[in-house]
Formats: C-alpha cells, structure tokens, sequence
C-alpha cells in the first residue's frame, strides 16, 4: 500500500504529465471537498490547491517533491 496520507506538513502530491497547462482540483472525498478550481501552470513546474493544499507536479520535476 503507497503512503500518500497527506499532512499539513506534507501535503497530497499529484504528478501531472509534462505536457498538462492545467490541472483542477475539488479536494478529493466527493461532497466533503471544495469547490471544484482551475489551475494553470504559467510555465511552472508545479501548482498548489488554495483550498487543500494539494500540490500538482509536473513529471519531470517530481523528483524536486518527493518526501524522500
């Protein structure tokens, strides 16, 4: 089983593809998330949720995420 339990201090990452210009985010658990929003990448490599704090990376960049 992965150990992908979000934290406040480490918060849910989600690896996107590189080619991806946006991601959205409604914070998972269905009726108990967010408002589903929109995210765009603005030639970052990663994006984070103002809601939940999910962070959104690109594939190549994952490495710079990762709690290892």
């Amino acid at each position: 089983m992965a150990d992908n339990a979000a934290t406040s201090e480490n918060p849910e990452l989600i690896v996107v593809d590189d080619h991806a210009d946006g991601v959205k985010c409604d914070g998972g658990g269905g009726p108990l998330g967010h408002p589903v929003v929109w995210y765009s990448f603005d030639q970052k490599d990663y994006v984070e949720c103002g809601y939940c704090d999910r962070l959104f990376v690109r594939e190549s960049s994952k490495g710079r995420f990762s709690a290892e």
